[in-house]
């Protein structure tokens, strides 16, 4: 385990830097990521390399010569790639204009609070969530305001009283995450009509995480193979921003491409941050991501099927008794409520030792996650398989 790291004062860092929080879930991945034999669960990612379709198309690229620098707002087959694929899924016209490329949906959530958030500012973020919102939160000056979500039987849902008193004068913006991260929450058209008009009374921008929108298992919730979206409820002078990632749908986490979705009329200040954040997006890794988008559809309806497979066969742990699971609507995690726990990083740890099996922990995911374990089943259906019988097997002894 990690110790706290005390940095000497005479060093004087800006506290936005010091404040950056520690991931939970890197925490347990640099843990056990050598361990011999282990069943890797705790990351947000499949067992997949990326398709070869894709690779070539980047090897073509560098083939070509393409090292160049780029366009800030990304190439313009790719944005109008990105642009028809939105076309295809959400059934209307996009503007190209609306789509800026980015180096990975981090730096693109990175732009949105840049240009939403800073020193003063709140930000509500429903928990449990992903971690890297209250980090990008917090590197951008703002403030990280968890609204805890409720849970029943039928699973976790927003709590929009809680959401409406958390507002106060230095709110600026929203984040929703649907499906959500670590939980499979999916929003539904009346729950983001809520939001939306929340956000409309008081002023606030959302930011919309909408990339698990293709992974949806819950029939009720399925728009011809996506999940229900803002797209499908705001007006166009909606303050939303969406981020976006290639990592999820084609197996492409380590290449860090992405995208943000913004306003017309916002580009050229988009183009700006760019500039200084990165100045654009290597040419041949966008080859790659107009490849992914052209050539993907049935390697992602692979992945969707897999995810599904997957998400049943994690079901059975509830039958050790120690288990409780709501089945995820979507994305492609089982957030585990483990009967009995206090402290889910040490069993997060004690798993690695004695179960050879790597989930992440609740409390990675804010205090609303405490006594929780995320595990993603994106993964060969032998192995999920053999971490739930790993899993059965260890709990007694974890939570005894």
């Amino acid at each position: 385990m990690n110790a706290s790291v005390s940095i000497p004062s005479v060093l004087s860092l800006r506290p936005e830097a010091e404040q950056a929080p520690t991931s939970g879930i890197v925490d347990v991945f640099s843990y056990g990521r050598l361990k011999p034999g282990i069943i890797p669960l705790w990351v947000g990612e499949g067992d997949l390399p990326t398709p070869s379709f894709i690779c070539e198309a980047a090897a073509q690229s560098l083939a070509k010569g393409e090292t160049f620098y780029t366009y800030q707002r990304g190439i313009p087959e790719l944005r109008q790639a990105i642009a028809g694929y939105h076309e295809q899924v959400y059934g209307k016209a996009f503007d190209p204009e609306r789509f800026f490329v980015t180096s990975g949906g981090m730096p693109a959530m990175q732009l949105a609070f840049r240009m939403l958030a800073g020193n003063g500012d709140e930000v509500l973020v429903p928990t449990p969530a992903w971690p890297n919102f209250a980090g990008a939160i917090t590197i951008a000056g703002a403030r990280p305001v968890a609204v805890p979500m409720t849970i029943d039987a039928k699973g976790w849902h927003l709590d929009f009283e809680r959401l409406e008193k958390a507002i106060t004068p230095r709110t600026r913006v929203l984040v929703i995450n649907s499906p959500s991260n670590p939980t499979g929450w999916v929003a539904s058209h009346a729950d983001l009509r809520t939001v939306l008009d929340l956000a409309r009374r008081h002023g606030l921008w959302i930011m919309a995480d909408e990339i698990y929108s293709r992974f949806v298992h819950d029939p009720a919730l399925s728009i011809d193979g996506r999940t229900p979206s803002f797209r499908d409820v705001m007006e166009p002078e909606d303050k939303i921003l969406f981020i976006q990632t290639f990592s999820k749908n084609w197996a492409m986490t380590g290449w860090r491409l992405g995208w943000l979705e913004a306003p017309l009329g916002l580009g050229q200040v988009i183009e700006n941050l760019v500039q200084y954040q990165t100045s654009g997006t290597p040419v041949f890794i966008q080859r790659a991501g107009v490849a992914a988008i052209e050539q993907g559809e049935s390697f992602l309806a692979d992945q969707i099927a897999k995810a599904r497979y997957g998400r049943e066969i994690v079901g059975r742990l509830a039958e050790t008794g120690l288990v409780e699971l709501a089945p995820p609507s979507g994305a492609f995690y089982a957030f585990l409520k483990i009967k009995g726990a206090t402290n889910s990083k040490d069993i997060a740890f004690r798993l690695i030792d004695e179960a050879n099996v790597g989930l992440a922990p609740g409390s990675a995911f804010g205090e609303a996650g405490e006594g929780y374990l995320r595990l993603c089943y994106l993964r060969r259906p032998e192995d999920v398989e053999e971490a739930v019988r790993r899993i059965s097997e260890a709990l007694p002894r974890l939570v005894a």
